[in-house]
């Protein structure tokens, strides 16, 4: 008896996949054809199940990336700011306020308009001058 079940689902599953078809009648065709419609409406039920968690999963993690992004761009802005005062501070409101950018270029120190252009710091050593005279030493630091 269980070899006789074996054989049926055996024989069942060749005629799902398409093989030995030759000695079915068509009822039987259109009942294996029925059969395999409603299997591969499973199929792609599932297959659409799996991809809108996939979507959705996509979407969270976009949003954490925007939500870092957004993050981001604002320590950027405060550290633009910092440096903004920095300048004020060091070269005086005449750098800070626009007017003379060209000679803070000059400096080797440069403020961009793009809030969304990089800021590349980049520590250098002094460049070395005869300070013997004078006892005084300075310390470089390069802004890109």
């Amino acid at each position: 008896m269980l070899r006789q079940q074996l054989q049926n689902l055996q024989e069942n599953h060749r005629q799902m996949m398409g093989e030995e078809l030759s000695g079915l009648s068509v009822i039987d065709l259109q009942n294996l054809e029925s059969q395999l419609e409603v299997s591969l409406r499973g199929v792609r039920v599932r297959k659409d199940e799996i991809l809108i968690d996939e979507i959705q999963e996509l979407n969270r993690k976009g949003t954490l990336i925007h939500q870092e992004n957004m993050d981001l761009y604002k320590k950027v802005n405060l550290i633009r700011q910092e440096n903004m005062e920095l300048y004020k501070k060091v070269y005086g409101n005449r750098y800070a306020n626009g007017v003379r950018r060209s000679s803070l270029a000059s400096n080797g120190l440069s403020i961009n308009e793009d809030p969304h252009a990089p800021v590349h710091l980049q520590l250098s050593q002094p460049q070395q001058q005869n300070y013997e005279t004078s006892g005084t030493s300075e310390l470089g630091l390069q802004l890109h």
